[in-house]
């Protein structure tokens, strides 16, 4: 039986920015664990609900390690949310994706205990921080839009967020792969996995790439399957804007 869609008004998918944590763990993996462990002892709860990275650049494990790692985490209920610094060798089926785009932070630093005196004085803790974040964003005047370059394809499975400014991709996109970003994506090469652009409220924000392939298209939250769109687009260089509450598209030179 085939079912009639009657109302085709669109919808709206929203981007949101989070704070999350970076966890660069050390082999031996045991004796970071028991540090690990010893920091969740002295602060009850400090990683329950916080979203985790795990980095894992430079690390010379195999992918049975970074699995049986990404477990003994969860036994602790730390919960990995991606992967920053993988080799595409490392990741696989039901594992994390994989996530590149975040920027620097200076280093965080856990609380030596959850009330200690010196905590509640703004005292410092001497205890060596085993994670990272970004600061929390302050109120500030209007800034230029910042951008990024990806020198190299982006891979199925890989995601690339960066809500800050525009995405240029220098290659394709694979199929199961995404892009997101707050500004505009440009990419030099065929768009065969996601493209999401202006993914916090920005509206003019466009899409461009050499050749169009892509599984899903999104701006300012409003989406759109590439099946749904004119044939002849398919395979050609492309733009895609939004007017009112339409993805338009055409082809460019």
């Amino acid at each position: 039986m085939t079912k009639s869609l009657t109302d085709t008004r669109p919808i709206r998918l929203k981007g949101r920015s989070f704070l999350a944590l970076v966890l660069s763990p050390e082999l031996p993996f045991d004796g970071w664990l028991a540090r690990l462990d010893d920091l969740a002892s002295r602060s009850t709860g400090f990683f329950l609900g916080r979203p985790i990275v795990l980095d894992v650049e430079g690390l010379e494990i195999s992918q049975e390690q970074l699995k049986e790692l990404i477990g003994e985490l969860g036994e602790r209920s730390v919960r990995i949310m991606g992967i920053e610094g993988a080799r595409s060798s490392l990741l696989g089926i039901g594992m994390p994706p994989a996530m590149k785009g975040g920027r620097p932070a200076a280093d965080f630093e856990a609380p030596a205990e959850e009330a200690a005196p010196a905590a509640k004085n703004g005292g410092k803790v001497g205890t060596a921080p085993v994670a990272k974040a970004a600061a929390a964003p302050e109120p500030q005047a209007p800034r230029p839009v910042a951008s990024i370059i990806v020198n190299q394809p982006v891979r199925s499975g890989q995601s690339i967020i960066f809500p800050e400014g525009d995405v240029t991709i220098i290659g394709s996109v694979a199929s199961g792969a995404e892009v997101v970003a707050g500004g505009s994506i440009h990419i030099y090469g065929a768009l065969r996995g996601r493209a999401m652009a202006g993914s916090v409220g920005n509206a003019d924000a466009r899409i461009f790439c050499r050749k169009l392939e892509a599984e899903l298209l999104a701006i300012d939250g409003l989406y759109k399957m590439v099946d749904d769109m004119d044939a002849k687009l398919r395979g050609q260089a492309v733009q895609i804007w939004l007017e009112g509450d339409t993805i338009k598209a055409e082809t460019v030179a």
